[in-house]
């Protein structure tokens, strides 16, 4: 185990460790003091289990009694239907107030865990494990847990913090090129929303991200989950500054619910979803048309696409914008930038405005496309 950065959520009397180093997972120091009882659910995925389950049981057991769900993976799982499998064997196990859930996954599997932990006997606790790039930087930090719905993504779920957030490092190894740029995506959004600093680290390291050279994947995590933090601890529940840790996913939501949840990656979507926000920031005279281009260029360094699929026009957009969670009104809320790095909670865009930004931007992208990027790219 090489631990080399433990952070700390400050939510008050229910603040929380983030640990971030390589081998963690075959620590089980760091898991015990956050487990109050003998009973313990890990929830994880198909892909995951045969690569790091048995490391995790062996950590925990015969000390603790140690049960299992495996759900398939992909966010076309992320449902109420698959949820319920998880409430199936906390109840068949006879699981009581007492046990700690786990969830051992990526944002999918941190998602529903964390649902289900919030909910079963009307609250548990739960630890996450994230072992993607992008729940590691993003989805493992900060309480919200939620599934889909068919008309909008993440609009069933609840606030709800686990105990503790381990990141293991050394799990983006098995990690499939696809999806370690759906992660990159969301450490860009960090320094585009609140550090410009950081944003020029990424634009200087870009490469050496993309090689998973381990000093700078762990520098980006650990700036990634230091914001996330700061926003966080300022406003739990998105009432106010939170919000703009949305950006780019009002767009991208959007193209996930459209698309069919699972054929492009969040981080995919969020890409272009960002893109367009901030070519909106330029039409409104915000930011730049520059510094536009910067985003731009960033993620298609990162190996992100960065153009609206082909067969999505505004309509489509408008459509699941109109129910985004952070709209209060009929208008559509959305994060833009005053500048690169600094991001704002903005009603200023109408709807039309909105649209022709949409109809104007490049759509030069496809599933295919992704697919056979995928296909390169998989272990």
């Amino acid at each position: 185990m090489s631990l080399k950065d433990t952070l700390t959520l400050d939510l008050g009397s229910r603040s929380y460790p983030i640990y971030i180093g390589s081998g963690l997972l075959g620590s089980s120091g760091l898991l015990e003091k956050h487990i109050q009882s003998q009973q313990v659910m890990i929830v994880t995925n198909e892909t995951i289990a045969p690569l790091y389950l048995d490391i995790l049981i062996s950590q925990l057991a015969p000390a603790i009694d140690v049960k299992t769900v495996v759900l398939p993976d992909g966010e076309s799982f992320k449902t109420l239907e698959y949820l319920n499998k998880i409430y199936d064997a906390l109840l068949e196990n006879r699981c009581n107030r007492q046990v700690t859930l786990i969830a051992l996954g990526g944002g999918v599997i941190g998602d529903m865990t964390g649902f289900a932990a919030a909910s079963y006997q009307r609250g548990v606790n739960f630890i996450q494990i994230p072992t993607t790039l992008l729940s590691q930087v993003d989805s493992s930090v900060g309480g919200k847990t939620g599934v889909n719905h068919r008309l909008g993504k993440n609009m069933i779920g609840a606030f709800y913090q686990p105990k503790c957030v381990l990141i293991d490092t050394s799990a983006l190894s098995t990690l499939p090129d696809r999806e370690l740029s759906a992660g990159l995506a969301e450490i860009i959004k960090y320094g585009a929303i609140c550090d410009g600093e950081f944003f020029q680290w990424l634009e200087q390291n870009m490469n050496s991200l993309l090689a998973r050279n381990i000093d700078a994947l762990t520098y980006a995590i650990k700036t990634s989950c230091e914001k996330k933090a700061q926003v966080v601890a300022k406003d739990e529940k998105e009432s106010g500054v939170r919000a703009i840790l949305n950006f780019g996913h009002t767009f991208g939501h959007a193209i996930e619910a459209h698309m069919g949840y699972g054929k492009w990656l969040h981080g995919e979507a969020v890409a272009v979803g960002m893109c367009m926000a901030a070519e909106l920031s330029t039409k409104l005279g915000m930011i730049a048309a520059e510094e536009t281009s910067q985003i731009r260029s960033l993620c298609e360094k990162a190996n992100l696409p960065v153009d609206r699929p082909a067969d999505m026009q505004a309509k489509d957009f408008i459509k699941y914008m109109k129910v985004d969670k952070k709209n209060i009104t009929d208008s559509i809320r959305l994060i833009l930038l005053k500048r690169l790095g600094e991001a704002v909670v903005s009603d200023e865009a109408n709807e039309a405005l909105i649209r022709e930004v949409i109809s104007d931007y490049s759509e030069a992208v496809s599933y295919t496309h992704l697919r056979a990027h995928e296909t390169r790219h998989d272990l």
